[in-house]
């Protein structure tokens, strides 16, 4: 993809994307009708340089992370006409096991009983990402990349952004998408509330000696939660949390001593494992930023919110924010307002607001509830998980929320 800026001429557009990764060219998908019916135009800054060949042979790699897509974001990339080719490499999570080391009882989410053919899928963010982006090349977009913004101040009824290519745009709305890493929103004076967990997730491919018929599990251990979701054939993704610290020395075993301990933390449901791939580590923390808009800005994704990955809830969280973003924009467009007027981005907050707030209360509240060490809690977890296991309804009103079915 090239980069079309041209000189140092100020360029009007009406939204700027700062970040072309899965949630920024997540949006600068769905923006598409609108770049069509209303003519919008809109600029994508990425600071990583893209792969040159989006269409070269797909070489799927043992070792690549994925993400868990409820059935809710799959409905979304079906909107966006993106499912089909994303289908090719998804692994679809038709059952859901939930259980706690060392007590009775589980709960099991089947996609069956909702009458669905799966609960979610899993992908690979470079099939992801590779999908998103080859969209994105076929779109009339300013392509910025690698580039990133040196300087973003507020403009008239927008931002003016510098970049590191050269160019400056003017922008109506200016939409942070790339997480923490070049401090825009400390540079605006967004602050951000952080409650560190005092873990980290330790991610790996992992593969198992017999088919995991798209069962996922999740299991609460004295260690932290231990989550594998199904991948083609018999791979699957481990996020395996670990108190600060503490992950170095698994980090540091030999691929057979950490299986071997793996499998002692988890048991055989799964079977026997039988091979890892590299293992990569991740401090977790609760971040919510304190504004998440302004006249003319938006802060979605990671800048938004980080969460803990126990529920898989963060990147469904964000794609539901690109959505209704989208959705408050052309209803604003249809009203004559900007993209970034003080009423749309007011229409986006009142869409996202009570999501957003329930969505991170119930993945925090699951941390905290399983991590509390009492005797007297983890009988009470236990009971609750056969308890749950028994009452269907209760059940599958949950497994819709997972799916991102049911707001």
């Amino acid at each position: 993809m090239s980069d079309m800026a041209e000189g140092k001429v100020p360029r009007r557009v009406d939204i700027a994307i700062v970040g072309g990764g899965l949630v920024g060219a997540s949006l600068g998908c769905a923006l598409a009708p609108l770049l069509e019916r209303h003519g919008l135009t809109v600029a994508v800054i990425e600071a990583a340089p893209l792969p040159t060949d989006l269409d070269a042979p797909w070489q799927p790699s043992f070792d690549a992370r994925a993400s868990a897509i409820a059935e809710g974001s799959v409905r979304h990339f079906r909107t966006l006409g993106l499912w089909g080719d994303l289908a090719e490499q998804a692994s679809p999570i038709r059952h859901i096991h939930v259980s706690e080391q060392g007590r009775l009882g589980a709960t099991r989410l089947n996609a069956e009983e909702l009458g669905s053919e799966a609960l979610g899928q899993v992908i690979p963010n470079a099939w992801l990402g590779r999908v998103l982006h080859r969209r994105l090349a076929d779109l009339p977009l300013a392509w910025h990349c690698p580039a990133s913004v040196e300087q973003i101040q507020p403009w008239n009824e927008g931002h003016c952004l510098t970049l590191s290519d050269g160019a400056r745009l003017e922008a109506g709305l200016t939409v942070l998408a790339e997480g923490g890493r070049s401090g825009l929103k400390e540079r605006l004076g967004i602050e951000s509330r952080e409650r560190p967990y005092g873990q980290v997730a330790l991610i790996a491919g992992v593969e198992v000696d017999r088919p995991h018929d798209g069962w996922a599990y999740e299991r609460f251990t004295a260690d932290g939660p231990i989550a594998l979701l199904p991948l083609k054939g018999q791979a699957m993704e481990l996020v395996w949390t670990h108190e600060a610290g503490q992950e170095d020395v698994r980090l540091a075993l030999a691929d057979g001593d950490f299986l071997a301990q793996l499998q002692r933390a988890f048991g055989d449901r799964a079977g026997r494992f039988r091979r890892v791939g590299r293992r990569h580590a991740y401090p977790l923390s609760l971040v919510t930023a304190r504004e998440t808009t302004r006249p003319g800005l938006a802060v979605m994704g990671n800048a938004a919110h980080a969460l803990h990955p126990v529920a898989g809830q963060g990147f469904n969280l964000a794609l539901r924010g690109v959505m209704d973003l989208v959705a408050a924009i052309e209803s604003g467009v249809g009203r004559g307002e900007l993209p970034g007027s003080a009423a749309t981005l007011a229409d986006f907050e009142a869409r996202r607001g009570a999501d957003r707030h329930d969505v991170i209360r119930f993945s925090d509240g699951l941390i905290r509830l399983f991590g509390l060490d009492s005797t007297l809690l983890s009988h009470a977890r236990a009971a609750g998980l056969v308890g749950f296991n028994l009452v269907g309804p209760l059940r599958r009103t949950l497994a819709r929320r997972a799916m991102g079915v049911e707001r």
